[in-house]
């Protein structure tokens, strides 16, 4: 009985470990572009992105649900938290994905979704990540790569709270949706297309 109790906490100290140095082996990201499912979506197909999750972070309360973000009330913005391995694929391009992925001149909507929930944000963790998303604002910006100015919002990340668990994976577990079909599946096709090179193929 001590063997296996021993063999069960060693285990579990073994575990441990390598969810640390997991964690000091990659960095996160939060990132605005509409609804959550879309975002969530694409950047599961990254190669070198470890996890997304879906929440809200901008608002003014605490623990929104999603009945309360979807009112435009709060001042919420549906957001995924994107942690990936810098080793494997830098924020550059990370970002590069985010922004071609979504439309950043459109003020407070992507598409059929309308209001302050769906902005073009980017939530930055650190001084680094803001200097990194600004710059490339700005070079976007000078390129005049879209007809209109960017309008992606660049804030510093203050709360991220995690949306309920119907929406984490959700374009993987309701591929049939009518959203999925019609919104999600044409922009998915869309990132294989152009970022062919680090997409899982999925």
């Amino acid at each position: 009985m001590k063997t296996i109790l021993s063999f069960i906490i060693f285990a579990i100290i073994i575990m441990s470990e390598n969810e640390a140095l997991k964690a000091q082996n990659t960095e996160t990201i939060t990132l605005g572009g509409g609804c959550f499912w879309c975002v969530e979506a694409v950047f599961q197909r990254v190669k070198g992105v470890e996890k997304v999750i879906s929440g809200y972070s901008g608002g003014k309360i605490a623990n929104p649900t999603y009945r309360e973000v979807t009112s435009g009330l709060t001042g919420h913005a549906e957001v995924v938290q994107v942690t990936f391995n810098p080793k494997v694929i830098g924020l550059e391009k990370i970002l590069e994905v985010f922004f071609k992925t979504h439309d950043p001149t459109t003020l407070n909507r992507q598409g059929a979704d309308v209001g302050t929930q769906y902005r073009s944000v980017i939530f930055y963790h650190n001084e680094k990540q803001r200097q990194i998303a600004q710059n490339i604002i700005n070079r976007l910006s000078e390129e005049k790569i879209w007809d209109k100015p960017i309008v992606t919002e660049l804030s510093p990340l203050k709360a991220f709270f995690k949306a309920e668990d119907y929406h984490q994976n959700y374009f993987n577990r309701n591929p049939a949706q009518g959203y999925c079909q019609f919104v999600i599946v044409p922009k998915l096709e869309k990132f294989k297309k152009v970022f062919s090179d680090i997409s899982t193929g999925r």
